[in-house]
């Protein structure tokens, strides 16, 4: 074997070890395995999908959501059927207005409350379980029973407590939902916290003299990311349930805005005069993105679980 053989075996073998190298990557692995959960590449790209819809689907609209078409008010309702030739993609509701128009708004809405309230959730959750598991003692006994009190009361009730006492407007509707769901968060957090603090990396910050606060932030938020994004994905769900529960109720957001709860409350009390667009076009977006995100959910749980590797 020549010398310049000899030197394209060896560069090709730097090469493969390197590749290998970069293949044990937990990130890269964890990537390289949920593409492999075909269930959750289809929830992600229907999520996707549906984000595109909300960004963009009101430029594809030939009526505004506020819009009413008078020449079909107070006609027979299957003149409010789906038409491309009026405009109407979805067809229109009992007031004559835009359905499509009214499903973007609604997704836009929908998705909001969703990724708010579980961006709320989290950042307490995260911080409030950290600073629970790390402390310990006393302080984290106090810190937990203070949850499971809180657990212990209906979820639903308080937040339709908080929406009658405080107004039903967006912005309570983000805080109420937000701060209520970050109690399960918490207790998830604290438990791997307990499983963190008496690492090596964290015994070497503590014995260097770094403050507590530094520590938490520094050293084991960031170590918790995947089980908060796991969790967090299969949250915003729950959110949008929520969300569209009390706005059935006729709680949550008002008009002129409306939310996919809203839409479909709508269309089920009008669906025995013949208009089941009304109804079936709002549900097939809400179970779809739920469905969506379960999936995605479960792919990322499955792809970070440490014990699959």
């Amino acid at each position: 074997m020549t010398m310049i053989d000899q030197q394209k075996m060896k560069g090709f073998a730097e090469r493969m070890a390197g590749a290998e190298v970069k293949g044990r990557s937990p990130w890269a692995d964890a990537r390289r395995r949920f593409r492999r959960n075909k269930a959750a590449m289809v929830g992600l790209v229907i999520l996707i999908l549906v984000g595109l819809f909300a960004i963009f689907g009101s430029y594809l609209a030939t009526w505004s959501n506020e819009e009413m078409d008078f020449s079909i008010m107070g006609q027979a309702a299957e003149l409010g059927a789906p038409s491309w030739s009026s405009g109407h993609y979805f067809g229109t509701d009992n007031l004559g207005r835009d359905l499509y128009s009214r499903t973007v708004q609604g997704t836009q809405v929908s998705l909001l409350v969703g990724l708010i309230g579980a961006a709320i959730a989290v950042v307490v959750g995260t911080l409030y379980g950290a600073v629970a598991g790390y402390a310990g003692g006393r302080v984290d006994t106090i810190m937990m029973r203070l949850v499971d009190v809180l657990l212990a009361i209906p979820y639903m009730f308080v937040l339709i407590l908080l929406l009658v006492m405080f107004g039903r407007s967006m912005s309570m509707l983000f805080l109420g939902i937000g701060l209520i769901s970050w109690l399960e968060m918490s207790r998830i957090v604290r438990g791997q916290t307990l499983t963190l603090k008496n690492r090596e990396f964290i015994e070497a910050a503590r014995a260097t003299g770094v403050p507590a606060w530094r520590i938490i932030l520094r050293h084991i938020v960031p170590n918790l990311l995947g089980v908060v994004a796991v969790y967090a994905t299969l949250l915003v769900p729950l959110m949008i349930l929520s969300e569209s529960f009390i706005s059935f109720l006729g709680l949550g957001v008002q008009e002129p805005l409306t939310s996919w709860g809203a839409l479909i409350s709508e269309g089920a009390g009008t669906m025995n005069y013949g208009t089941l667009w009304q109804l079936l076009f709002p549900l097939f977006f809400f179970c779809i993105t739920l469905f969506a995100f379960f999936f995605v959910g479960d792919g990322l749980r499955d792809a970070l679980d440490p014990k699959d590797r």
